[in-house]
């Protein structure tokens, strides 16, 4: 039953950055990186989200370097790909970035923060997952900084949650940020 909003996430997450691929005469050279990094970002999650479905073979080091491209292409990183004069048409990021940086700041510092403690779980699991970086029956899906749920905290430590929590909590700051900050394509 928690696979499906797994699935579901890592589809959205993986069909909007397959969306941003536009032709490379049309966009900017720091639009086309942006769209390297959703796109690199979004196949991390899929490996993540395969290992902890069981349908790609546990393996720490794909684990760790899937949470580690995440880590690295968020926090400042991804500020940085969204500089003042890059958003709008023909890219897909829209100009709500500026007029709310700050709040889109902390997603991508708290998505940082969420791959980093991912990848600290696949240090300490180098022969599989186990139980205890699996959620728990009755786990709260939590909040994300956009989607705060009543008894969730955003500032909760993610390296003192279950590891597959924090996964779910990563794909839910990507769909938060895509639907506040990310123009939808037909």
């Amino acid at each position: 039953m928690r696979r499906v909003p797994v699935i579901a996430a890592v589809i959205v997450i993986t069909g909007l950055a397959a969306r941003t691929a536009l032709p490379e005469t049309a966009v900017s050279p720091v639009v086309a990186e942006r769209q390297a990094s959703m796109k690199a970002m979004a196949n991390a999650a899929k490996t993540i989200s395969g290992i902890f479905d069981g349908k790609l073979p546990y393996d720490a080091a794909a684990f760790k370097a899937a949470a580690e491209t995440i880590r690295q292409r968020s926090g400042g990183a991804m500020v940085d790909e969204f500089p003042a004069g890059s958003l709008g048409a023909p890219s897909a990021a829209k100009v709500e970035v500026d007029q709310f940086r700050e709040e889109f700041a902390a997603l991508a510092h708290h998505l940082e923060s969420l791959a980093a403690a991912l990848s600290s779980a696949a240090d300490n699991a180098p022969n599989g997952i186990t139980e205890s970086m699996r959620m728990k029956s009755g786990m709260a899906m939590g909040s994300s900084l956009l989607g705060k749920r009543a008894g969730g905290t955003a500032a909760a430590d993610p390296s003192k949650m279950p590891a597959e929590h924090v996964f779910h909590l990563m794909l839910q700051d990507c769909t938060n940020c895509h639907a506040k900050f990310r123009e939808k394509r037909q």
